[in-house]
């Protein structure tokens, strides 16, 4: 299979569960309705879990435009693929949460408050600040990233997947997103990839839903924009570190 095709399939698998579950805990008469947090940062994890195993053996399972740019930056990764992954991350963002409005379109249009119909789609604080969002978006990545480069050590794999992260196991990822998610996600929702929150926004624009409100385009530079800052610090530091030794 092409890396390109595992990432998009792979994302769209990730968004699927990932938003899957939010959609399961938040909207009216699922029967997870109000399950909470600890469901959702679970099924987040597992969701991880899951486009890991299918993605790594074709792409190295990268899924994320933080984690491509952070390998690009630290030498791990040719430049040349990145648009091009990116856009497959992308698009299959858009395809796993379109798969998820599907699943749950009649819960989504008997759910009246808009902003639980945005919360299946998209992340938004906590508490509005922009600027501290920021720094909470970047500093969950930095984790995811930092922490990443030391499971590989920042290693190209095995020679089937030559595209970056095939070394790395699906369970200690998935456990990895489910520690930011219980300790950091509080603040954000931890979007920690830029195509998880941009893909479904664009959809919650798109797609049709009973009484949906805006997408709070205003808040969406921070879940892109912080992930990046996060993911090439963390490769920054790696190499700096790297080089001390």
């Amino acid at each position: 299979m092409y890396p390109y095709l595992a990432e998009l399939i792979g994302t769209a698998l990730l968004l699927l569960l990932g938003n899957g579950v939010v959609a399961n805990v938040v909207l009216h008469n699922t029967k997870g309705n109000n399950s909470g947090w600890i469901v959702i940062t679970t099924g987040w994890a597992l969701a991880v879990f899951v486009g890991v195993v299918f993605a790594g053996p074709y792409s190295g399972a990268h899924l994320n435009p933080a984690v491509t740019l952070a390998l690009a930056t630290a030498g791990k990764f040719p430049w040349r693929d990145v648009p091009l992954f990116i856009a497959m991350q992308l698009l299959g963002a858009m395809i796993g949460t379109s798969l998820v409005w599907l699943n749950y379109k009649d819960h989504l249009n008997n759910t009246t408050d808009n902003g639980l119909q945005r919360a299946v789609f998209c992340t938004e604080p906590a508490i509005r600040n922009p600027l501290r969002n920021f720094i909470c978006e970047a500093t969950g990545t930095f984790v995811l990233l930092f922490t990443i480069f030391y499971f590989t050590d920042a290693s190209v794999g095995a020679e089937k997947t030559p595209m970056g992260l095939g070394s790395l196991g699906a369970l200690p990822v998935s456990l990895l997103v489910w520690s930011i998610g219980l300790s950091l996600g509080g603040t954000t929702g931890y979007a920690i990839n830029p195509a998880r929150d941009l893909g479904p926004r664009i959809m919650h624009a798109i797609l049709p839903i009973n009484g949906k409100g805006h997408s709070d385009w205003a808040y969406a530079w921070v879940p892109v924009a912080g992930p990046v800052a996060g993911a090439v610090l963390a490769a920054t530091l790696y190499q700096l570190l790297a080089v001390s030794h």
